[in-house]
């Protein structure tokens, strides 16, 4: 049975990411070090050879795509984007960690959103929606393996949610420029909306030869 591959990536660093800030929906650029982080593991690690990239809107990601995926068209999906923080977003632990708001939040749920924000249902339902325009896109077009560029919380909870096997959202947990692979099959995807995750990437050091 056909397979379609995708390859999903952590954008690199940011300095909100550096300073342990909130920015989800922040539209804050790659670091100096980040960008910097991400082309050595480009050129110390092999990088799957896609066809076509996906990537969240927000600049980060799309910095990100140029640097890991040089020379390949990159087509924006705005469901990739990462959550809404809503008042959270450009503060730290330190300044939240006393406040009702933020003690509610940390205790999670499905429908249990931070003040003016996103709440979880509504990211994993973005979630789905990436992945019927991407996968829906390769078929129309052909394409067997493609590359997504995405935030933490998108990527771990698009593993989790449809990918097999089974697995908590913080088990996907990954470094910047890390991901995972997954195949895609129809018998799959139409019977159960899942996946097969196949494994970590990016994959083996290059050869120095």
């Amino acid at each position: 049975m056909k397979g379609y591959r995708i390859s999903f990536l952590r954008h690199g660093h940011t300095e909100a990411n550096e300073n342990g800030i909130y920015a989800g929906v922040t539209d804050s650029p790659l670091s100096e070090k980040g960008a910097e982080e991400l082309q050595s593991k480009y050129d110390l690690y092999e990088y799957p050879k896609v066809q076509r990239v996906y990537s969240s809107p927000l600049n980060r990601a799309l910095q990100s795509a140029g640097i890991l995926f040089p020379e390949r068209q990159v087509v924006i999906c705005d469901d990739l984007r990462e959550m809404d923080f809503g008042v959270f977003e450009g503060l730290c632990v330190d300044d939240l960690i006393n406040l009702d708001s933020y003690k509610n939040w940390l205790k999670g749920g499905f429908d249990n959103p931070p003040p003016n924000g996103e709440s979880l249902r509504s990211m994993i339902t973005r979630c789905y929606n990436s992945l019927e325009l991407i996968i829906g896109d390769m078929l129309k077009e052909g394409i067997t393996h493609s590359g997504v560029v995405t935030h933490s919380g998108i990527l771990m909870n698009i593993m989790s949610c449809f990918g097999l096997p089974k697995l908590k959202p913080m088990d996907f947990a990954c470094g910047a420029g890390e991901g995972y692979e997954i195949l895609v099959t129809a018998m799959l995807w139409q019977n159960g909306k899942t996946f097969e995750i196949l494994g970590r990437i990016p994959g083996n050091m290059l050869s120095n030869e």
